[in-house]
């Protein structure tokens, strides 16, 4: 969702009935408006982002209020806010740096010793047998010390298993930074799993967005205290702007870190920190000892802080990042055919990553997702995101293109899950998509497919197979061209 600033009324505009037309109550509305314009006076800068601080800091949006009144406050400080020039609108700022614990009983091995095998998630490929060595659950630690302030006192809860790498991460940053490990024993969608993270006073909650739209979708966390979490974090797939926005109300917005990495690096190689300014759906900086360029489409680094989008090389010195595959060959996965950057061989990755003016990065997507529609390249995340907002009735788009049996440029192809009694005509979808994405991406971009299924095929650790989607366009095409 991108937030619209030019549409949004001002703060100082909204009046009385504008708080009620979001579904507050009368006393609620009264007592806010009266908030509001303290804040507005107390506010000697005419900053949005000290406007909004203030706002937070002060707890005057309660995480009980309707999500529609959060979003109407958050436009309408923001409303004469150019993100071209200043960058993503923050909603966070660094709160007061807690010391960390300095002891940690050491274990003596070999540094190069197997500590477990994990598989990774195969979302664009046969999964990889990636063992971790001793090094790894450092660097699980560091991270998580480092980046979100996991110490002692704190719980620690991530929905998540130890087939996929958030589990033995989640296992090594509680155990190595003293925290307490909270487990539970269910699916993570519904209200008995809210009700947990309340009576075990969690304080750092781990979330997937997928999970994340659900709850915002079936309101199944309503009427729970999150007041005791101090911190979120979400990783897996790119985040939406809006359902970060309704997750960190649930706690008087606290910060969400975005997490992306991967299980061959034992950790993530770009994240959000504590120390920093926090944008939704975005990240503020390279992860502690990583560095990496961001590349155009001939292997040249583009220059530092400028913005630019292009496919991630990571610096191949990093801490924790596995060097052999059991089952391929961790030089031609990894470094075969990247370029050299001050005599060193550059890393692949395979993300494509966009760093915005003010210096945020964000995620868009996979270099093997990335499509090529009316000789324009473009990702799916970027059509995936316009897809979500286009419709009342949407849950979840997946965007995948493939050229037909006969030959001939890509055609996009939109999946679409619907929410829970909504109903909806693939012909029609497919026109709203169209002038959505012509209006937002590109005017010669059009949906040349669109089917509706009840759920997307995923991975355990819930990341959407979309080589799957791919496969099942290409056989479809196939089917017509034999008709």
């Amino acid at each position: 969702m991108e937030i619209q600033m030019d549409k949004a009324k001002r703060i100082h505009e909204l009046g009385l009935q504008e708080l009620l037309n979001t579904g507050l109550s009368v006393h609620d509305a009264k007592s806010l408006q009266i908030e509001l314009k303290e804040a507005i006076d107390r506010t000697t800068s005419s900053s949005p982002v000290e406007l909004w601080r203030d706002i937070t800091s002060r707890r005057l949006l309660k995480p009980s209020f309707p999500h529609s009144l959060h979003r109407l406050i958050y436009n309408a400080v923001y409303a004469d806010y150019d993100a071209s020039i200043h960058g993503p609108p923050l909603y966070w700022f660094p709160s007061e740096h807690l010391p960390s614990p300095d002891y940690c009983p050491p274990v003596y091995q070999s540094i190069d010793t197997m500590t477990n095998i994990l598989f990774s998630s195969g979302t664009t490929g046969d999964p990889k047998a990636i063992p971790w060595t001793q090094i790894a659950p450092i660097r699980c630690a560091g991270d998580s010390w480092a980046h979100m302030n996991i110490q002692p006192g704190d719980v620690f809860c991530w929905p998540t298993n130890l087939g996929w790498v958030m589990g033995p991460i989640l296992l090594y940053s509680s155990f190595l930074c003293g925290a307490t490990l909270a487990l539970y024993h269910g699916s993570p969608l519904g209200h008995g799993f809210g009700k947990f993270i309340q009576d075990a006073g969690v304080t750092t909650l781990g979330t997937v967005p997928s999970i994340v739209k659900t709850w915002k979708s079936t309101r199944c966390m309503e009427g729970l205290d999150w007041t005791k979490i101090k911190l979120f974090a979400s990783t897996g797939e790119a985040s939406n702007v809006d359902d970060d926005l309704w997750l960190s109300s649930r706690a008087y917005y606290k910060p969400i870190i975005e997490c992306c990495g991967g299980t061959e690096l034992a950790s993530s190689y770009i994240q959000g920190n504590l120390l920093q300014p926090q944008a939704f759906g975005a990240f503020s900086s390279a992860s502690m000892t990583t560095g990496f360029l961001i590349l155009d489409e001939h292997g040249v680094p583009y220059a530092d802080e400028e913005p630019c989008v292009g496919e991630v090389g990571l610096f191949s010195l990093y801490m924790g990042a596995t060097d052999r595959l059991l089952n391929a060959d961790n030089e031609e996965i990894y470094f075969k055919g990247m370029p050299i950057y001050n005599g060193m061989k550059l890393r692949r990755h395979g993300d494509i990553i966009k760093r915005t003016i003010g210096g945020y990065f964000v995620v868009q997507g996979r270099a093997d997702d990335t499509m090529n529609l009316g000789g324009i390249k473009t990702s799916s995340i970027e059509i995936e995101r316009v897809c979500d907002n286009a419709d009342v009735s949407i849950m979840e788009t997946a965007a995948v293109s493939a050229s037909p049996a006969i030959g001939g440029p890509e055609l996009l192809a939109v999946f679409v899950v619907l929410k829970k009694g909504f109903t909806a005509e693939p012909e029609n979808l497919k026109m709203i998509f169209s002038k959505a994405i012509q209006r937002n991406l590109n005017p010669l971009f059009k949906v040349s497919f669109v089917k509706i299924v009840p759920e997307f095929p995923r991975t355990a650790s819930n990341k959407l197979l979309r080589r799957v989607l791919r496969d099942q366009l290409k056989e479809e095409l196939r089917t017509r061209s034999r008709i």
